[in-house]
């Protein structure tokens, strides 16, 4: 029971699709997925949406603005606000669905999309439940990687946009190398493994960044008023040897007692992308916790 959908957001048109249960009658609660930076809706967002739809709620998954199938140009430009928006926008669309209860309506994301949807959950109150797994602040990630590296490209981004005015292609990177080998740090290895290889490669995923992404995203801070989203329930999943596991212990720390963090053990940040034993046991929670909170 999917649909190719589209939706718009700040003018441009998402690629989505929406998943809806067979045999269940409306209205019904929905739960929208967001996928991990550089990735695209047929990769993680596609694998937990088949058993969110199996427990009866209808499920979102669509392409962020600039990637995938969806418009935007530069393509490849890694806006953390259009981030936030997207998500916006895609629970303004389900709620013109007549499929949809638009007072039960949750929002979830893997990777950069953990962060991306409690930032736009502080303020949208549609969102009534909000779920992370493998959350992760995307310029906290890189700045942290490369600080002074991160700071010179910082500084290079005016002139990037200046050479786009003028006519030139906006310049991009490859954020992971083509190959690991024994030098690549192991943080850098296993998203290799992932994008790099038939196990989560897609040709939509090209892993190429635009530069200039990054004095956007060194103004932002996903989780800086995430007390916000209280008393509405948020739900941040991570791997007990995910590198990225500080961003969901910080995220329910600042949290005031509407948080929880459920912990996979033996679980890496990308092994919760599509490894079976560690999806299962993340979609089995936050089965659970959209049960609870949706109905």
């Amino acid at each position: 029971m999917r649909t190719d959908v589209r939706f718009p957001t700040n003018g441009l048109q998402l690629a989505g699709h929406l998943y809806l249960p067979e045999g269940v009658d409306g209205p019904l609660a929905a739960i929208v997925v967001g996928h991990p930076t550089t990735g695209v809706k047929e990769q993680s967002p596609a694998l937990y949406a088949a058993p969110l739809v199996d427990a009866g709620f209808a499920v979102l998954t669509f392409d962020a603005a600039f990637q995938g199938e969806s418009e935007g140009t530069p393509h490849g430009l890694e806006d953390p606000f259009q981030r936030a928006e997207d998500f916006r926008g895609a629970v303004s669309y389900l709620t013109t669905r007549p499929e949809i209860d638009s007072e039960r309506i949750g929002v979830m994301g893997v990777c950069g999309s953990g962060a991306y949807v409690p930032y736009a959950a502080q303020t949208d109150h549609r969102m009534k439940a909000v779920a992370g797994v493998s959350g992760t602040d995307v310029p906290g990630f890189f700045r942290d990687g490369d600080p002074e590296g991160w700071q010179q490209m910082v500084a290079g981004s005016g002139d990037l946009r200046s050479a786009e005015a003028a006519g030139e292609p906006a310049a991009t990177f490859p954020v992971l190398p083509e190959k690991a080998d024994a030098d690549t740090p192991a943080a850098t290895a296993e998203f290799v493994d992932y994008y790099k290889t038939p196990r989560g490669a897609h040709p939509r995923s090209t892993g190429d960044m635009v530069v200039r992404s990054v004095d956007l995203l060194d103004q932002f801070d996903s989780f800086a008023d995430v007390a916000k989203i209280a008393p509405r329930p948020l739900l941040m999943i991570a791997g007990t040897e995910a590198v990225t596991r500080g961003y969901s212990e910080k995220a329910v720390a600042d949290s005031p007692g509407n948080a929880e963090l459920f912990l996979i053990e033996g679980a890496t940040h990308v092994d919760l992308y599509d490894r079976d034993v560690y999806v299962t046991a993340a979609a089995a929670k936050l089965t659970e916790f959209f049960r609870k909170h949706l109905g």
